[in-house]
């Protein structure tokens, strides 16, 4: 059998190691030394700092594809923040409770720190009580056969009982992204049935749109994403939104100086607006990961703002008749986000070609609202509020800067 080293061989074997490790460059101590010269240490992500009072966070369709994703996401603070703490309420149909038990579960089985408790339920009181913030997926989807106005009716009643449970149940301050289709006029009937939840509260998903474009004009140009600024989704989140490039830059420079001008109106933009359907005919149902990704994008850049980049954000608010557009809808428009909350961008030169698609984008749009006016809350005051808003806004809006065509 082996016998142990003598001693004398221990040291003179720790010495050559001592000796190695002296020649070695020393991986801690370079750290030790970055940090030393003011360079961040590295973190998981969730904050050092105190985490913040709880907020309540309700999804509709929470079993549903999008909204079991989405739900994670959450949890797991990419939404609202990695030192904020959050209550799920989990919203669904009667025959959706059994696979919600199953979502629950595995948010529980996340081990979420950040995640503080559960509700599931398909009561909407129950659902919306006390909530600060609200993504409404749940719809119900176009069956074979069906036209969009059966589809704009039977969506309509489920978001005008959504809105009157909002209104009774919900915080005042509630912010609302509506996603389920047609999340523009769901916003509207929502926000009509819900008088006492300001409008600009309330919000259409058009941030997947916004997304999609991005992505196309990032392929088409060979940079990121990152590389792409102020493109535009105006509109209805449907066939008719117009992706706008007008006044797009990319890498600083404006985008029309260098994308072929038959490629933007031929491909891009009709690519753009009927994507969702290239989704479905490729994989066989519809846009999930995404558009819970894009929910995330939207919720998260609107509460903790861009961090002072004054980046453009597409966002389904409520018209205050600026660009022309019909009061009483839920419009896309261009936005920034500071932070808690969104503001439009005045001023925007807008060319004929544009002005044609915005027009056949909010042509749509009036022809939805006239289908659910029957839905709408008589009483309902709230937009002559934001049309005098938007009168005395249009009046002192700063001038616009575009961007350097010289550049």
């Amino acid at each position: 059998s082996a016998h142990p080293p003598s001693p004398s061989a221990m040291l003179s074997a720790l010495s050559r190691l001592a000796s190695r490790s002296a020649r070695a460059p020393s991986v801690m101590s370079a750290s030790a030394a970055a940090f030393a010269a003011g360079a961040p240490a590295p973190t998981r992500g969730f904050a050092s700092t105190k985490m913040l009072p709880p907020l309540r966070v309700a999804v509709t369709g929470a079993a549903g594809a999008i909204g079991y994703q989405l739900c994670m996401r959450i949890a797991s603070g990419e939404m609202l923040g990695k030192n904020q703490p959050v209550y799920l309420n989990l919203i669904e149909t009667k025959t959706g409770l059994k696979p919600l038990k199953g979502v629950a579960m595995e948010l529980q089985d996340g081990a979420f720190p950040l995640l503080k408790g559960i509700v599931q339920t398909d009561d909407l009181n129950t659902g919306f009580g006390d909530c600060n913030f609200a993504v409404l997926v749940g719809a119900k989807p176009r069956g074979p056969g069906m036209e969009r106005k059966d589809l704009l009716a039977d969506n309509a009643s489920i978001f005008k009982a959504q809105g009157e449970a909002i209104n009774k149940s919900a915080k005042k301050d509630i912010k609302v992204l509506v996603v389920g289709n047609p999340a523009n006029t769901n916003a509207l009937v929502l926000a009509a049935n819900a008088p006492d939840i300001y409008p600009d509260n309330i919000m259409a998903m058009t941030r997947l749109d916004q997304n999609r474009a991005v992505a196309l004009l990032a392929e088409k140009a060979a940079c990121d994403v990152t590389d792409i600024e102020r493109v535009v989704i105006w509109g209805n989140h449907s066939a008719t939104q117009y992706p706008d490039i007008s006044h797009a830059v990319i890498k600083g420079k404006w985008a029309k100086a260098s994308i072929d001008a038959k490629w933007y109106t031929s491909e891009f933009i009709p690519r753009v607006q009927k994507r969702g359907a290239e989704i479905i005919s490729a994989r066989g149902a519809s846009s999930a990961a995404s558009a819970a990704s894009a929910a995330i994008d939207h919720m998260r850049d609107l509460w903790l703002g861009d961090g002072g980049a004054k980046a453009w954000h597409s966002i389904g608010c409520v018209s205050d008749a600026y660009y022309g557009i019909e009061p009483d809808l839920w419009y896309s428009v261009p936005c920034e986000c500071p932070g808690g909350d969104f503001s439009r961008i005045y001023g925007i030169p807008i060319d004929e070609f544009s002005a044609k698609l915005m027009n056949a984008t909010m042509k749509e749009l009036m022809e939805e609202r006239d289908g659910v006016r029957h839905l709408m809350n008589p009483k309902w005051t709230s937009v002559v509020t934001m049309n005098d808003m938007g009168k005395k806004l249009k009046e002192k809006s700063a001038e616009f800067a575009p961007p350097n065509l010289a550049a």
